[in-house]
């Protein structure tokens, strides 16, 4: 079969786009991480909090990367991350090679 409407897309222009986005996050803020066991019928969290950022995607894209490495599940409220168990340290150094190092 011949390529009648057959037309090449340029990934590269979007490639650029996305590694031009400049991270908007204040990596200097305090950032608190804490175990929590209330609520949840007594299950462990973890929340962290203190991005020092309005924007909702960023911390969307944030909180799946930080659950990909974590290997658990969780979810963002209020600006403040909530994961599932005890991910104290596998998130400090999630966060310490995300380049945020006042933890």
């Amino acid at each position: 079969m011949g390529k009648k409407n057959w037309i090449e897309f340029d990934n590269q222009e979007k490639k650029f786009e996305e590694t031009a986005k400049v991270d908007t996050f204040n990596k200097r803020t305090k950032i608190i991480i804490s175990k929590q066991k209330k609520g949840k019928k007594g299950k462990t969290i973890t929340l962290i909090k203190g991005f020092g950022t309005e924007d909702e995607i960023l911390l969307k894209e944030l909180l799946k990367k930080i659950k990909v490495f974590c290997g658990t599940g969780g979810i963002l409220i209020d600006r403040n991350i909530q994961l599932q168990g005890d991910m104290v340290s596998k998130s400090i150094e999630f966060l310490r090679k995300e380049g945020f190092h006042n933890l």
